[in-house]
């Protein structure tokens, strides 16, 4: 789905950051074209400043977004949740990063949080990046108690895994 979406903004890189950055932030566009999270707009000179591209650019991806059903259904359902990933160290949480070899297989996060349940470690979070949005998905897991080491090599281990790291 993702190669198709940016498949339409084939001939413009600039309008491909936006659609990006709207993706990557979970941020929604309007019946009139605005960009928003949840019902607080975001200024597109905010977002055109964020990705170093002119306000025009924010224009005209949005309203390309509108013209076309397909994008308009998605980018108009479109939402973020909260991570606590960034907020972990303030809250003396552990932050556990899976990257992933097979992202679409079924299975990796009932597989890692019966690992983590064995381990007695209480999930707190658990966020995975889209592998139809991400080149490189990963599987973040928040808890709030050290990882032992034997978790990390039983993580390690897995044939879905391709590196772990925790902070």
């Amino acid at each position: 789905m993702f190669d198709e979406i940016m498949g339409k903004f084939a001939g413009s890189p600039s309008q491909q950051a936006v659609i990006r950055l709207l993706l990557e932030r979970g941020f929604s566009v309007t019946d009139e074209g605005r960009v928003v999270s949840g019902g607080i707009e975001i200024p597109n000179t905010g977002i055109a400043r964020e990705i170093d591209v002119d306000r025009r650019v924010v224009d005209a991806t949005t309203s390309t977004i509108l013209a076309d059903d397909q994008l308009r259904a998605i980018f108009m359902n479109i939402s973020s949740i909260p991570s606590l990933m960034d907020l972990a160290p303030l809250l003396d949480l552990q932050v556990i990063t899976i990257e992933v070899a097979a992202a679409g297989a079924p299975g990796i996060i009932a597989t890692v949080s019966d690992l983590l349940a064995d381990a007695e470690l209480s999930i707190r979070q658990i966020v995975s990046d889209d592998p139809e949005f991400s080149d490189e998905p990963r599987l973040y897991i928040i808890t709030d108690a050290p990882v032992p080491g034997s978790l990390l090599r039983s993580l390690v281990d897995l044939e879905f895994t391709r590196q772990v790291s925790v902070t």
